[in-house]
């Protein structure tokens, strides 16, 4: 097992899908039981009866944004919102803000975020060396970073943010076998090491994350000796996705199931089409039962050539939350939707917004094999009666809309 975290990473894709749908009612039971946010929103669902991949489709997706309202709601009372199965105490060591704030639990569980596995894709074993420059402060990042390397066997020094001399002091005389942070924050420490003409050579691999990881940057790092790998995490759910030595896309971990939907919707959409990743955690003492994480991506097809047999997504392409305000009045993507609904004549529409600011014209572009006049005078009624604006409704080809996961496109001049 040299190559693999462990062997939940070569499972059958059909046996693991069997597990991961094995677990998934008794998860539901448990946040309807232990957590009173979902007791609420889950009201009236038979979690017995959420055993396959379109029974979970059918239950309402929960986005950040409405998880920090509930919070907001409740902050004299429950800090979490009701999303939270712990309390204070002996299973809580830590809690932590992200911005919001949203407040989110640490439970016990060792490697409780799961990036243990992440750092082994990435090249980190057992008796190393780990200097992690993620933030101590506020954040989970840090923490969920060494809960991982000690739960792989790794020590780590908690360098944090900042303090550059300080960090390469520390770097020449601890001498690392790794680096964890931020991809920019790893270029800036190489650069001031360059310019005080520090060697070091026993730097040699890195897993970073929290901000984008583009090739250009991934080759520069290579070029002075160290290999780069990113994973995707988030403080609400842990690690989500971690890329390996084939560098195509990023694999999914074993502890969550994720779906791509259509922004401002709740519908999957079709395998390669890009949409919003919405995951469902296993983790007992934070249940996050289609959390919409309100970022795009989309699913690779086939397996990742290192042998690792679970899906892979693209990795991060952007925000699903596309709200914009046209003549004053903020329109969705949960809108746009509402429209598609009411026609299931219509394939697929975007929202596309032109013209100066000032002077916005809104086009709904309509993907259909069923066009006539009579569509296109209900479709434009339809936007008119929820968003409470004009728009003209345009008839386009089946397939020619771009799969980006727009479903409303700003295209006015700010000049």
């Amino acid at each position: 097992m040299t190559d693999f975290y462990d062997s939940l990473e070569q499972r059958d894709p059909a046996q693991r899908e069997a597990a991961l749908l094995q677990a998934l009612p008794l998860q539901i039971a448990h946040a309807q039981n232990n957590a009173p946010a979902w007791r609420q929103i889950l009201q009236g669902v038979d979690a017995s009866s959420v055993n396959s991949r379109t029974a979970l489709a059918k239950l309402p997706v929960t986005r950040k944004y409405e998880l920090l309202a509930r919070q907001q709601e409740q902050r004299a009372k429950d800090v979490f919102g009701g999303f939270s199965a712990l309390n204070f105490g002996k299973q809580m060591p830590r809690v932590f803000a992200s911005p919001g704030p949203i407040y989110e639990p640490e439970g016990v569980a060792k490697d409780y975020w799961r990036m243990a596995r992440a750092l082994f894709a990435a090249g980190f074993r057992s008796g190393e060396l780990i200097h992690n420059c993620f933030s101590y402060h506020f954040t989970p990042a840090g923490s969920m970073m060494e809960s991982g390397a000690h739960a792989l066997g790794c020590s780590v020094f908690p360098a944090g943010t900042g303090q550059t001399e300080q960090q390469l002091q520390a770097l020449q005389e601890l001498r690392p076998s790794g680096y964890s942070g931020t991809p920019s924050f790893l270029k800036i420490l190489l650069e001031k090491a360059a310019e005080s003409q520090t060697a070091l050579p026993f730097l040699s691999k890195a897993l970073v994350s929290g901000e984008a990881f583009p090739p250009s940057l991934r080759d520069w790092l290579g070029q002075r000796g160290v290999t780069a790998y990113q994973c995707y995490a988030t403080a609400d759910i842990g690690l989500i996705a971690f890329e390996t030595a084939a560098r195509e896309g990023l694999v999914l971990d074993e502890g969550v199931m994720v779906e791509i939907v259509r922004p401002g919707s709740g519908d999957p959409v079709a395998e390669g089409e890009v949409g919003e990743l919405v995951v469902t955690t296993l983790n007992p003492d934070y249940p996050l039962i289609r959390f919409g994480t309100g970022d795009l991506t989309a699913v690779l097809p086939g397996i990742c050539p290192t042998g690792r047999t679970n899906q892979r997504i693209k990795g991060w392409l952007g925000r699903a939350d596309q709200t914009t305000k046209v003549r004053g009045m903020f329109v969705h993507p949960g809108q746009v939707d509402q429209v598609v609904k009411r026609f299931p004549e219509v394939l697929k529409a975007r929202l596309v917004v032109s013209g100066e600011m000032a002077d916005d014209q809104m086009h709904l572009h309509v993907e259909t094999t069923q066009a006539s006049d009579n569509l296109q005078a209900a479709l434009a009624q339809a936007v008119r009666d929820i968003t409470k604006l004009r728009a003209e409704v345009v008839f386009v080809a089946p397939g020619s809309l771009a799969n980006d996961g727009l479903v409303i496109a700003d295209a006015r001049s700010y000049k």
